[in-house]
């Protein structure tokens, strides 16, 4: 459990533009200020990943989502929906303000509403929705612990020590238009 001065600390340092680490449902992810250019640019370089592939957005609750999203009519949102707070990561129409590099200019955005109670939390004290990609290089395998994030990720600013939520693979990922499977 992490103390509310603790969490206070890891907003302070996304809102500076820091990268931070934290546990997820089932690795440790890293992520930043989603409007902040720089510090995404720092998270890209880090990751040693192009613009182009994108970034997950991740919120405590589907109102720090909201914003980045244009919501599907009728059952198509209710589906997104019922699978939140959760394991799940939905590609939804992207609204004006997600910016290029968190759609890859595609005008889709990947969004989750967490579950885990650190990442939540993380989410309540910054005050909106993170960038939260695996901590590792593109193509390597993700960190599962902090001694790994340091390993994988070196630079990261800061890392919240926690346990993951305990799943084998990271969250599946779906396309809200048409139900695709992106990643299973």
């Amino acid at each position: 459990m992490h103390s509310p001065f603790q969490l206070r600390l890891a907003a302070e340092t996304l809102r500076k533009g820091g990268v931070l680490a934290w546990p997820t449902e089932a690795i440790y992810g890293i992520g930043c200020d989603p409007l902040n250019a720089h510090a995404v640019q720092r998270l890209l370089a880090l990751k040693q990943r192009p613009l182009t592939k994108g970034l997950i957005l991740t919120g405590a609750n589907y109102e720090q989502i909201l914003p980045f999203i244009h919501p599907l009519p009728g059952e198509g949102m209710q589906q997104v929906l019922k699978s939140w707070p959760g394991p799940h990561t939905w590609l939804l129409p992207a609204s004006p303000l997600a910016p290029f590099w968190i759609t890859g200019g595609t005008g889709m955005v990947a969004v989750r509403v967490t579950a885990h109670p650190l990442a939540r939390d993380l989410c309540l004290a910054f005050g909106g929705a993170l960038t939260s990609t695996s901590a590792n290089r593109s193509g390597h395998p993700p960190a599962r612990t902090p001694l790994e994030v340091r390993l994988r990720c070196p630079g990261t600013h800061a890392i919240l020590h926690g346990p993951t939520g305990g799943r084998r693979r990271p969250t599946p990922i779906r396309n809200a238009l048409n139900g695709e499977v992106i990643r299973p």
